[in-house]
């Protein structure tokens, strides 16, 4: 059975797109068929971490609004046969998407692909919204920093009010994926230890992902870091992700190895 899965977090810059490529690429290397679907029109970039910048011709607007078939605007990855992109629109606004025409297409992929993955634009605007509002399940993206963190607790009341889901009165499956974490600086008290982050936001951890310059360097290289450098830590934390959200029990490792209050949090997690 298909699963709707939107990557969101309300502030930018967080690392949203990133997960959404790493974790789909991810995904279609486990061996499941995956659709990422670009929801920020106007600031188009998924394409950019997938390398297709090239080849979009049609894009989500266009087969909401019945200007092209879906199969037209669907990009096979050169690398991976079972990802796809949806890409974004880079000249309409997010006021072209209709729920009606959005439902139809999410529709129309939960018959093609295992599962559909929302990239959603930063905020809590109608582009966000309409990401989430199928959604079977989501990970919120947060860095260990106040400010997102509190944002993140708003897209969480969101999920909660805003979805197809809670109207008819179900959970959404939610999860926490914590993105740009450095050790060392949670240490000295410059960001959020994991620990404070989760007793915020009180959903399930999903993985810490550490703050690497290999992230970086895949993006520019447009490829996701799971498939640019697959045994660097960073792609390693995204591939252990993808396997629980694929249902897997995965112990969780913590983002040091150094001993600590960090690496007993995650030793508890793994001995769990």
């Amino acid at each position: 059975m298909s699963k709707v899965m939107v990557v969101t977090s309300g502030k930018g810059g967080v690392g949203k797109t990133t997960s959404t490529a790493a974790l789909g690429a991810a995904l279609a290397q486990a061996g499941q068929s995956v659709v990422l679907v670009d929801f920020d029109v106007g600031l188009r970039n998924l394409d950019l971490i997938l390398g297709a910048e090239r080849r979009v011709v049609f894009d989500l607007v266009n087969v909401v609004q019945g200007d092209a078939k879906l199969p037209q605007a669907l990009i096979r990855d050169k690398r991976l046969e079972s990802l796809y992109l949806l890409p974004a629109s880079q000249t309409r606004d997010k006021d072209a998407l209709t729920n009606e025409g959005v439902e139809g297409v999410i529709a129309e992929l939960r018959e093609r692909f295992d599962w559909i993955v929302c990239d959603s634009p930063a905020g809590i605007e109608k582009g966000a919204t309409l990401a989430m509002r199928f959604a079977d399940v989501a990970v919120v993206v947060a860095n260990p920093e106040v400010s997102s963190v509190r944002d993140s607790d708003r897209i969480i009341g969101m999920l909660d009010s805003k979805t197809l889901r809670a109207e008819r009165g179900e959970d959404i499956e939610k999860h926490l994926l914590i993105t740009r974490y450095d050790a060392a600086r949670a240490a000295r008290g410059e960001m959020m230890k994991v620990e404070d982050v989760l007793e915020i936001l009180a959903i399930p951890l999903l993985g810490v992902v550490a703050e690497s310059p290999d992230v970086l360097t895949a993006s520019n290289l447009g490829c996701p870091v799971t498939l640019h450098n697959p045994a660097a830590p960073a792609a390693r934390s995204y591939a252990l992700a993808a396997r629980r959200l694929m249902g897997e029990d995965v112990p969780m490792e913590a983002p040091s190895s150094r001993r600590g209050l960090m690496s007993r949090l995650f030793g508890r997690k793994a001995a769990a």
